[in-house]
């Protein structure tokens, strides 16, 4: 697997480093006096959901005479980019001065729309040789008290401020002139004339340096204040956790071991109590066993890209506004990654004598990706009603069922088939009886879902500051850029998640409970019903979504990504738990 394992790391970060970086028209963004230089218009939409966008001549702006689309990457699309060609003219070193787009009369109908559009706070974005600029299309005036005397305004004049150094582009600023509106407020027709003015200025600003202005948002000392606060409350939780668990265990072990050593010279006669008297039932093989395999495969792969996805925003793929790169990744390293699920699963069904494996692969392939795919299936229908560019294009959907069937499945199945052939064997230092112990009544704190509410709260009370962070920027318009950190607080989390499972465990044994084995996967995943009960807690208290396609948006994808910590934190504490219980297990001598 060593060797596998590194073709495989070779192979994604040629992929994704080569699928990642999306380039303007293949020009190597140098230009002459009067030479065009690309400028796309993306999307419009409301800027307090950012779900829920839609293309820009969705809205009656000036259409050019040849409207060119451009062909995007796969993460691209996934993003929600579709980029087509801008009504405006910028010319390199080209000034302008109130030059007209066009000239409108706009019907009623359009009237409407653009005064729908303005009441929900709609922004524009477009892309300039690759930079980024967003602007609002128009304002409302809130002078009366009632909604009925509101007055909407579009705005009809954009300046664009452009700073060069050489023949680069470094930087663009979008203004909208405050002065120059269109009365939209009533249900008649308007006439309306499109302008806009060009300004260019140099500057010294070294064109590698020019995303840093977006990138340089999230590292504002504040900011950082906050989130080494955040780290530093996270250290504080383990070392106490971490010390506290220690000291517990190690000494109640301790007087364990000397106390069943003791117990052994001692007469038989005693009654029976303690973790020691379960031994020939601790290792007792799970209930389920092929769904707990094929968990704990899916939790494994699952792990595994995260930690690529790491590697990849240490090295700097992932910079601000690099359109689609996340999403790219995502998608290819999960594919290639699947075989890693598969030798998993497989392995440990068998390891737990499980005989139908082919059965335990296809469940172990379906797990993950089959609530994914009918989340998909429902949020991209909604997306296709609301005439979104959330919808997926049927090119794009066929291109990522190709990708699931050549290399997502097959890698899959070659897993399972070295899984099934590496006829490694589940090593248990003590056996197994032939008929279980009965478990004594235990007080109801002792119950599965107790014991998951303890579990989790503690991982998560370490990464809560991280989290509205992390939604801000995935939904809202903060940029997330500093990855070192929250890589602290992704290792904080396993090593919490690891240590409380065990401390749960060893409870649950000391109690002779001893079906421990869906118990430790549990309480290690009750983490991500927490993030999602955290969910709840962002979209009604600190953000400002609204409408069926955006909530939609909102939980559906949440459920997935939340579902998916659940099985990863889950497999990272049954790992940590099945040390753990091996370890105390071996420690002893048992008849």
């Amino acid at each position: 697997m060593g060797r596998f394992g590194a073709v495989v790391f070779i192979a994604l970060l040629v992929l994704v480093c080569g699928s990642v970086h999306v380039r303007s028209d293949g020009s190597d963004h140098r230009y002459k006096d009067g030479e065009s230089v690309p400028l796309y218009a993306n999307k419009v939409g409301p800027f307090h959901n950012p779900s829920e966008t839609y293309r820009y001549f969705d809205l009656p702006f000036c259409v050019p005479d040849h409207v060119k689309e451009k062909k995007e990457a796969l993460g691209e699309v996934l993003n929600g980019d579709r980029l087509v060609s801008a009504p405006y003219k910028l010319d390199f070193l080209q000034e302008k001065d109130s030059v007209s787009v066009c000239k409108k009369k706009l019907s009623k109908e359009e009237v409407a729309k653009f005064r729908a559009a303005v009441d929900k706070d709609y922004y524009f974005q477009m892309y300039y040789d690759d930079l980024p600029i967003w602007g609002f299309i128009g304002k409302v005036d809130k002078e009366g008290k009632e909604p009925s005397d509101f007055k909407y305004y579009l705005y009809k004049h954009i300046h664009f401020d452009i700073f060069y150094n050489k023949d680069r582009v470094i930087e663009i600023n979008v203004r909208t002139d405050p002065n120059a509106l269109v009365n939209l407020t009533e249900d008649k027709e308007v006439d309306v004339e499109f302008l806009y003015t060009v300004k260019w200025k140099e500057t010294t600003t070294p064109f590698e340096n020019r995303m840093d202005k977006y990138s340089q948002s999230s590292s504002l000392p504040h900011h950082l204040e906050i989130h080494w606060f955040s780290i530093i409350n996270s250290c504080v939780t383990v070392l106490l956790l971490t010390g506290f668990l220690a000291t517990i265990l190690m000494r109640v072990l301790k007087n364990d071991f000397v106390k069943y050593a003791h117990d052994d010279e001692s007469a038989e006669d005693q009654e029976e109590t303690g973790w020691k008297y379960i031994h020939g039932d601790v290792f007792r093989y799970p209930k389920h066993k092929s769904l707990f395999a094929a968990c704990l495969g899916s939790g494994t792969q699952l792990f595994t890209l995260t930690v690529f996805i790491f590697i990849l925003a240490l090295v700097g793929v992932f910079y601000p506004y690099n359109r689609g790169a996340l999403f790219t990744a995502l998608v290819v390293i999960y594919a290639l990654t699947s075989g890693i699920a598969g030798y998993v699963a497989t392995s440990f069904y068998c390891q737990l004598e499980g005989s139908n494996w082919v059965r335990n692969l296809l469940l172990t392939g379906c797990l993950f990706c089959g609530p994914l795919f009918l989340t998909f299936c429902f949020l991209n229908t909604v997306a296709i009603a609301y005439t979104a560019t959330a919808a997926l294009p049927f090119g794009t959907i066929v291109v990522i069922v190709l990708i699931w069937t050549l290399v997502t499945s097959p890698l899959l199945v070659l897993g399972g088939i070295a899984g099934k052939n590496s006829k490694a064997e589940f090593q248990a230092p003590v056996r197994t009886t032939k008929y279980p112990r009965e478990i004594p009544s235990l007080p109801w704190y002792r119950g599965t879902i107790p014991q998951m509410a303890m579990a989790g709260f503690l991982p998560f009370s370490a990464i809560y500051i991280e989290l509205y962070y992390i939604f801000a920027s995935v939904w809202g318009h903060r940029i997330y850029t500093i990855y070192s950190i929250l890589f602290i607080v992704f290792i904080i989390l396993l090593i919490v998640t690891a240590f409380i499972t065990v401390a749960l465990t060893y409870f649950q044994l000391a109690a002779e409970d001893h079906e421990w084995w869906w118990r430790s996967f549990l309480c290690g995943g009750s983490t991500g019903l927490f993030i999602y009960a955290y969910c709840l807690y962002y979209y009604y208290a600190r953000s400002d979504m609204s409408g069926f396609m955006q909530t939609s948006f909102f939980f559906g994808y949440m459920a997935c990504v939340c579902y998916g910590f659940f099985l990863m934190l889950g497999a990272i504490g049954f790992r940590a738990a099945l040390l753990f219980v091996r370890h105390i297990y071996r420690s002893i001598k048992c008849e």
